[in-house]
């Protein structure tokens, strides 16, 4: 889990691409609601669907990853929390719907995020089907569950000293910072002979804290 991950406002986790405010769809995901009605004086069962709520896509989540064996599980967004750290169900829709859950998985930090709908229930039922498809590997006799997760290792941000990793003064600018991490990249990039995903992930990392420390500058 990451230290920095909060429940509320969203702790995005670092190096996850955004999807663009007018790219998000509308989900499909729903529940099915069953009701009791007398037609002819029989008893009819009517079955119909509606949009999922938090709570019910966060009881989907919650199951998932129960099922996958997760621990210290933080679901992270931009609705308010309850006392016990819950977002709030049948609150507005903010701004920014995407959503990260920050958790362990045999005792190694982890973290999944979507921003591709336009709901923020629909974002959290997506990551609880994205575990869900991942659960699947094992299953298959494929592949195993720490290949499928390796891709998504949580990343601390703020424990990040971005001048450090960058080999930079902390009174670098953001330019500074660019130009340092293209310069990194090209000697750690996993691709090439020496380079490793651990240490292209530490360098954007930095480079994410330093756009964010130095965005909110006036330098």
């Amino acid at each position: 889990m990451s230290e920095t991950a909060q429940r509320y406002p969203l702790s995005w986790p670092v190096g996850w691409k955004r999807t663009a405010s007018g790219q998000r769809r509308r989900a499909q995901f729903s529940k099915s609601t069953k009701t009791l009605t007398v037609v002819s004086g029989q008893p009819v069962t009517r079955t119909a669907l509606r949009s999922l709520t938090v709570a019910d896509a966060i009881t989907r989540l919650s199951g998932e990853l129960a099922r996958l064996g997760a621990t210290h599980e933080i679901l992270s967004t931009n609705i308010p929390v309850r006392l016990d750290g819950m977002a709030r169900s049948g609150q507005p829709e903010p701004d920014d719907r995407g959503v990260a859950v920050y958790f362990r998985l045999k005792g190694k930090p982890r973290a999944l995020a979507c921003d591709r709908w336009d709901r923020t229930a629909d974002n959290i039922a997506a990551v609880a089907q994205h575990i869900d498809a991942l659960r699947r590997i094992d299953r298959y006799g494929v592949g195993t569950m720490e290949q499928a997760f390796a891709g998504y290792a949580a990343l601390p941000p703020a424990s990040v000293e971005w001048w450090l990793v960058l080999g930079l003064d902390q009174s670098a600018t953001l330019e500074d910072v660019e130009l340092a991490f293209k310069r990194l990249a090209r000697t750690h990039h996993p691709d090439l002979e020496g380079g490793s995903h651990d240490e292209m992930a530490r360098l954007s990392a930095a480079r994410e804290v330093a756009r964010i420390a130095l965005k909110g500058d006036s330098r």
